[in-house]
């Protein structure tokens, strides 16, 4: 909005030619993300205090989780709110891409609110059956996939990290491929959110690294030395993944341990599909499985566990997911999310590599 209005007077005042810059409106939707955060926040948590929406803690977890019982969540919303009032103030609207980015975060939000809103304001520990949630997200998922694959004709091949020559096209079975990685994506997210930050934390590294990269996909003669695919418009998806890298920290504020707010599904759900849907747009679908690294063995430590187990009534780790494994063993809450986060900066950097080292 900031964008179209303040553009508009360029050809009269030249002071107002620096809204046409990505990296300009980019800072200016991280700074407004992050006020909107700030300010919102402190209300936001005595809202959900008020409204009785506390965390319902596992009985069969850690014991020191126990101490969590009382802790408001839903603070994902907090998230949500700060991402769309940047991204709707300093992007350009007429960007397919963002709206298509807009829309998965609002969907599966959607679902992670109504899953939250049965569990802490309904009382009912089970949420949406599993089964309904995934046909959810499946649903909005392929809504958003479809009209990716249709209308914007997004490019079917999938390009290997490190190897340039490597390319392989899947015509329409593109279409469940994506799908599967947004769904995975957004549960592998929702199930690493289970210690003060942790989420948050490689989801800002991620986004951030993203950010680079649809930045340079975006970007004809950046894209064209580095030999990357190039895709038009991408690069405005910059400022979308700015304002969530700013809203995680304003979020991260409040989440540090020990939390005042804790996620939830609307947070966790909606951020995992907008992870997967910005890996889809620059061409780096399988560039995510390095960059979410600490996502995908989560989720696999899940997988494991209940395969192990229903097999051979064995488990694999002391609990899953893999986080609460590492509590068992004796490590400090603290020391959990920031060896998580040092790993995710290590799967950052080698995942930026690949921009030379092909």
């Amino acid at each position: 909005m900031l964008y179209h209005f303040l553009y508009s007077f360029s050809t009269s005042y030249s002071i107002f030619n620096v809204f046409k810059y990505i990296t300009f409106r980019t800072l200016g939707a991280s700074l407004t993300a992050l006020t909107v955060c700030f300010i919102l926040g402190p209300f936001f948590i005595k809202y959900l205090t008020k409204k009785q929406a506390r965390q319902v803690i596992r009985t069969d977890g850690p014991p020191t989780h126990l101490t969590k019982a009382g802790t408001p969540t839903m603070g994902g919303l907090l998230i949500l709110i700060s991402v769309f009032v940047a991204t709707l103030l300093w992007a350009d609207l007429s960007n397919l891409y963002i709206w298509l980015s807009l829309a998965i975060t609002f969907f599966y939000g959607l679902v992670g609110f109504v899953d939250d809103y049965l569990k802490v304001i309904r009382k009912n520990p089970k949420g949406i059956p599993g089964r309904y949630k995934i046909l959810g997200q499946m649903f909005f998922g392929f809504i958003v996939v479809w009209f990716l694959y249709q209308d914007v004709g997004v490019d079917t091949r999938l390009n290997f990290p490190f190897f340039k020559n490597i390319v392989i096209d899947l015509g329409w079975f593109y279409i469940p491929f994506i799908l599967f990685v947004i769904v995975g994506t957004s549960n592998a997210v929702n199930l690493t959110d289970g210690l003060d930050g942790l989420a948050i934390g490689p989801i800002m590294i991620a986004f951030t690294t993203f950010l680079i990269f649809v930045y340079v996909a975006g970007h004809f003669k950046i894209a064209e030395y580095l030999q990357i695919p190039y895709i038009p418009g991408a690069g405005e998806l910059s400022i979308f993944c700015a304002a969530i890298v700013a809203s995680g920290l304003g979020f991260l504020w409040y989440n540090a341990y020990p939390a005042t707010v804790f996620m939830g599904d609307i947070g966790s759900l909606a951020l995992g599909g907008a992870l997967a849907i910005v890996a889809t747009i620059c061409k780096s679908e399988l560039l995510l499985v390095i960059v979410g690294g600490i996502f995908v063995l989560e989720a696999l430590s899940v997988m494991t566990q209940v395969f192990s187990y229903k097999l051979w009534k064995r488990r694999v780790f002391k609990m899953a997911p893999l986080h609460h494994h590492f509590e068992l063993k004796g490590w400090a809450e603290p020391k959990v999310i920031v060896r998580f986060w040092i790993i995710s900066i290590i799967l950052a950097l080698i995942a930026l590599s690949t921009l030379k080292l092909r």
